[in-house]
């Protein structure tokens, strides 16, 4: 659920006010407040708002981080209460903060105190060489947290991936005729041609099931 709407401002550029909570149940007033409280002790009016209600899992588009970027023009000011609201990863946060400086707009940040001014000065330039610098940090300890995981997991005999079941089969639904079968001394292979299925099928099925005697 989104909502854009204008404001009563009217100025050359705009000023937009980018709000976003995780779920249906929480409330935006708190960061729209906070937005309209800053804007005002700085003389800007908010011209427009967009608001999400949708987790920072969700695609940019479900975010609708692709509605705030077609209402932006150079020369306009994204203000959002906190740079979490922009991204779930420093990966993401950092390609929108470089395509809002390349399309000449200024962002803000308030719980941050960071501002980039939409221009490509000194400033901007080492914030954004240091976002692309944790982006590479957080995937780098992401990659290395999995690969642990995974070594940890294999050291201990754990299974690695999705458990398997027991998955459908032709033989379904004949198990205790298969039983049968087994204490009479039939073998596999006979099993497989009286069933028109393959020996390693018949040979799974009854793995899986655990329909042979025990030794």
């Amino acid at each position: 659920m989104f909502f854009v709407y204008r404001g009563d401002g009217a100025m050359d550029h705009q000023v937009v006010g980018y709000a976003r909570v995780s779920t249906q149940e929480q409330d935006l007033s708190s960061q729209r407040y906070e937005i309209m409280s800053y804007a005002s002790q700085r003389g800007l009016s908010i011209t427009s708002w967009v608001e999400a209600k949708v987790s920072s899992r969700k695609a940019a588009k479900e975010r609708h981080i692709e509605t705030l970027l077609d209402r932006l023009r150079e020369g306009d000011t994204l203000i959002v209460a906190e740079l979490s609201r922009l991204g779930r990863s420093v990966g993401q946060i950092a390609l929108l903060a470089n395509t809002l400086v390349d399309s000449g707009v200024k962002l803000i940040c308030i719980k941050e105190r960071m501002r980039l001014d939409g221009s490509p000065d000194m400033q901007t330039k080492v914030m954004l060489t240091m976002f692309s610098l944790f982006a590479e940090i957080e995937r780098d300890l992401i990659s290395e947290r999995t690969k642990a995981g995974l070594m940890k997991a294999r050291a201990e005999g754990k299974m690695i991936g999705r458990p398997r079941g027991l998955g459908k089969s032709a033989l379904n639904g004949k198990e205790e005729e298969i039983k049968a079968l087994l204490r009479k001394g039939v073998t596999k292979s006979s099993i497989a041609r009286m069933y028109a299925c393959s020996w390693p099928c018949v040979f799974h099925f009854i793995k899986t099931r655990k329909l042979a005697a025990p030794n």
